[in-house]
């Protein structure tokens, strides 16, 4: 996307459910665009961590999340416009299935929503499994559902051979002959990425070496008809601004720090960074960074603790239950965490990072791991899912992220719940959630001293002063110190 005045390309890859193969072709079409040369901007509609994950590795730029819910519109067309603008191709992977979203009476948080927002047209993954002309039936219903979305065409996923592919296009050929066909993945010839309990493994723990990336790229090349789909996909983005022609684009990549001058360093806040701890939104991050903040990335896993010179810390999600051997034997680490709470040094903790401030993690074997007992209760990991869905935190209290009547948006999805508080312990709670579904309205966000911790992951876009304001808790507890 070199030249506003020129062709671009840009679209979203969608499908009919979770688990019809868009994943494995998004990365397959970056893994073949960057082989050609392309410069393709990688994106996620939905709050998810893993596959923006994924996404940077084989594209080389960092992913960025994009949605519906938890941001508005005007935040996702700028991100949009920003991060494209020394692209040649947009890739946006979908979440779920294209009309998914918040709810079932609305568009919002939907992968077509956006679609929409951003104008780019829509490339259909089906999987195809024991299926011959009601596929037609399939993708009649799915491009005109909704007739204010693009469609580009289909890719077929899981195809049983030549024969089963003729079924398929003689089907799409006499009931919608105006849908390109833009590729036929065979069943045989997949790419398979391993999963577990929160979803595929993460981008730290599987390098997608490049051979694995080769080979990718070379099944999407042999299947997939490239010059069909850019030639479907041609975009013009019309309110281009000149911050984002101008190239500005944030240092925030896998690890790596934004350098700031001395002048502009208000606080310097520590953020475990590694296979325990690696979700978090880019956006959040940036949003530090502008409020002025120098963010120290470290890694308990290789034994590290809290740098010396931080005067606050951000810890993020990730799979500390299955690290917690580790980080348990990282007395340092701990200790640290528990120095710096006694000092009062602001400290906020999403999901993961809440399962490390508490007293242990319970394992899904039944092994209890000591933690570092900030946090008068433990946590247990269950069989089953234990939240998963949007929420908004109203801000009851004055906490580390703002003010009451504040609110900020995010989501939960964990598979471990709070066990075994302590009798004699007393918490206060920062925000009121509601369940979208019941009405109900519950406490969450646990305060203990300078701590605040919580299962939700926070997306600051909805709320910007909240990075702002936990900036501002640090560089006071600076000067205080």
């Amino acid at each position: 996307m070199r030249n506003i005045a020129g062709q671009r390309h840009a679209f979203l890859v969608c499908g009919t459910h979770s688990g019809c193969g868009k994943t494995t072709v998004s990365l397959g079409l970056l893994a073949a665009l960057g082989a050609r040369g392309l410069r393709v901007q990688p994106f996620k509609v939905g709050p998810d961590f893993i596959d923006p994950g994924l996404h940077t590795q084989i594209a080389g730029r960092q992913s960025r999340n994009l949605d519906g819910w938890m941001v508005g519109r005007d935040w996702n067309e700028s991100n949009f416009r920003r991060f494209t603008a020394d692209a040649d191709v947009g890739l946006i992977e979908g979440v779920m299935g294209l009309f998914d979203g918040y709810d079932g009476g609305s568009e919002s948080g939907s992968s077509a929503e956006m679609a929409k927002w951003l104008g780019v047209p829509a490339v259909l993954v089906v999987d195809v499994r024991s299926m011959a002309r009601s596929v037609a039936a399939l993708v009649y219903g799915f491009q005109y559902f909704d007739a204010g979305l693009k469609f580009a065409g289909v890719i077929f996923n899981r195809v049983g051979g030549e024969k089963h592919l003729k079924y398929l296009r003689d089907a799409l050929c006499s009931s919608c002959p105006e849908t390109a066909v833009l590729g036929a993945i065979p069943r045989e010839e997949k790419v398979q990425i391993p999963q577990r309990h929160l979803g595929l493994v993460t981008a730290e723990e599987m390098k997608l070496d490049s051979s694995w990336q080769n080979q990718l790229a070379a099944l999407v090349e042999k299947h997939i008809d490239i010059d069909l789909l850019l030639e479907k996909t041609g975009y013009f983005m019309p309110h281009a601004d000149s911050a984002a022609l101008s190239g500005e684009r944030p240092a925030i990549l896998q690890g790596q720090n934004r350098p700031l001058s001395a002048r502009e360093v208000r606080a310097q806040i520590a953020v475990p960074r590694d296979e325990a701890f690696c979700f978090y939104y880019p956006d959040n991050l940036e949003l530090l960074e502008k409020a002025g903040a120098r963010l120290l990335f470290f890694s308990p896993l290789k034994g590290e603790s809290l740098p010396p010179d931080c005067s606050g810390a951000y810890l993020g999600g990730g799979y500390p239950e299955l690290f917690a051997e580790a980080l348990s034997s990282n007395s340092a680490f701990l200790e640290s965490l528990r120095a710096r709470a006694a000092s009062k040094m602001p400290i906020y903790a999403e999901c993961g990072g809440l399962m490390t401030l508490g007293r242990f993690i319970e394992t899904s074997q039944g092994r209890r791991w000591p933690m570092a007992g900030i946090l008068p209760f433990g946590t247990r990991m269950l069989g089953r899912l234990k939240a998963l869905g949007y929420t908004q935190a109203a801000i009851c209290r004055e906490c580390l992220l703002g003010s009451p009547g504040e609110v900020i948006r995010g989501h939960e999805f964990h598979y471990s719940e709070i066990a075994e508080q302590a009798e004699d312990a007393s918490l206060e709670f920062a925000y009121e959630l509601g369940n979208r579904k019941t009405g109900l309205v519950r406490k969450e966000g646990y305060l203990v001293g300078s701590v605040l911790a919580s299962y939700v992951h926070l997306h600051w876009g909805s709320a910007p002063q909240a990075a702002q304001r936990f900036v501002e808790q640090c560089a006071e507890w600076a000067k205080r110190r």
